[in-house]
């Protein structure tokens, strides 16, 4: 047993007729009457017409800048030591003594490691017999030349001796200094590379030390946004506001640490096409951060906003006028509405276009459909992930 019906709808283009059918079996009259009845109300009433006159368009945006905390940026940031250096011999020899391990604090002066001393020590000695034989024989060449029973030549032959014999005996004690390593600056060791008697050539590194007093900050900017830094880190005469950067860590949330700028890379990293920037952090007295940890960074752009911020969004969001001017299509959230917005455009990048000016950080710009747009009119953003909605069998297996 089966029941049909059918119903007129109007969407502006005419009528279309669209037919209901359902079947029940007799066994089952409860749920057949209980279908009768939706079906007798689904066919009743007016035909229903799609209203033309006042469209809501659906469209695709972006988010311009970041709309959070005015204009923040996050960056994601590696921790480094602002001060750090391999140590090593300057002579070849054998690890005598190594006075510190991984995570030893050292001071400035202090002897990390020796070498075994001897050879260096037979060589001194050897010269110093040589300077003391040279010696006696420029001290008697003195007495002799004024008897004149040595000729000039010979007096300064001596002479010579003497004197290269004494800087052959300073280059052997400092050779023999050389067989102790000193640390550098204070600091604390961050990798031992030898073992205790072990061969090592000149130049190998021994140690590796780092002062953890002050921290670099390293983070990676996208181009979009290094002039803004770069500006405003230049000099007091550009009179450019301070760019407000700060880090922060993981596991020791609601706390701050201030940054000082140090540098920006001025060549791109060719995988990501990003500019390294680097700050200075003084170390945390509660807590010890190391080289190699992570933390985030956030800067604060929001006085440069209004001093030409350059933004980009992609190239399908400009559109021209009827002057053939550049503009944007702003959308107005409370309203959900959208308003042409004229702009000043610079270099194209990519599929971006640089925004000089007329945006300002958190507005919303029309990306796709720009050109079906008029002032005024209502819009539905677009989900930035659009998913198939699953079948109705599909349901009974979930």
């Amino acid at each position: 047993m089966g029941l049909a019906c059918t119903r007129q709808i109007n969407d502006g283009n005419g009528l279309k007729v669209m037919t209901i059918r359902a079947d029940y079996p007799h066994r089952k009259s409860c749920f057949g009457l209980l279908l009768l009845i939706l079906l007798l109300t689904a066919c009743g009433g007016e035909p229903e017409v799609v209203d033309q006159a006042n469209p809501i368009r659906p469209v695709k945006t972006v988010l311009v800048g970041d709309a959070t905390a005015g204009g923040i940026r996050s960056f994601p940031a590696r921790i480094a030591a602002a001060q750090r250096a391999e140590v090593a011999f300057r002579l070849p020899g054998t690890v005598a003594e190594l006075n510190y391990k991984q995570g030893d604090r050292v001071r400035q002066g202090d002897i990390l490691a020796r070498l075994d001393p001897t050879d260096y020590q037979i060589v001194v000695n050897d010269r110093q017999a040589t300077l003391d034989n040279a010696k006696s024989n420029w001290d008697r060449a003195q007495q002799l030349i004024k008897q004149g029973y040595i000729s000039k030549m010979d007096y300064d032959r001596l002479q010579a001796e003497f004197k290269n014999a004494s800087l052959a005996l300073d280059t052997a004690n400092q050779d023999l200094a050389y067989t102790e390593l000193h640390a550098p600056f204070s600091g604390m060791v961050a990798l031992r590379h030898v073992e205790a008697f072990e061969e090592v050539q000149a130049k190998e590194p021994v140690y590796s030390l780092q002062d953890v007093g002050a921290l670099e900050v390293r983070f990676d900017v996208p181009e979009s946004i290094i002039r803004g830094i770069r500006a405003s880190e230049q000099g007091a005469r550009d009179r450019q506001p301070e760019v407000t950067v700060v880090a922060s860590f993981d596991d020791l949330p609601g706390q701050e640490f201030p940054l000082r700028f140090k540098e920006i890379a001025t060549k791109a990293d060719p995988a990501t096409q990003t500019f390294e920037a680097t700050y200075i952090m003084d170390q945390v007295k509660a807590s010890t951060i190391l080289p190699g940890m992570t933390a985030n960074v956030a800067v604060d752009f929001s006085k440069l906003i209004d001093q030409g911020m350059v933004f980009r969004v992609p190239v399908t969001a400009v559109v021209g006028d009827f002057k053939l001017d550049p503009q944007v299509w702003v959308v107005d959230e409370d309203a959900m509405t959208v308003s042409p917005k004229p702009v000043k455009v610079g270099r194209l990048v990519g599929t971006d276009a640089e925004v000089l000016e007329g945006l300002v950080a958190g507005e919303r710009v029309v990306t796709a459909g720009t050109p079906f747009l008029v002032d005024g009119m209502q819009v539905v953003l677009m989900p930035e992930l659009e998913q198939a909605e699953p079948r109705p069998d599909d349901l009974k297996y979930q």
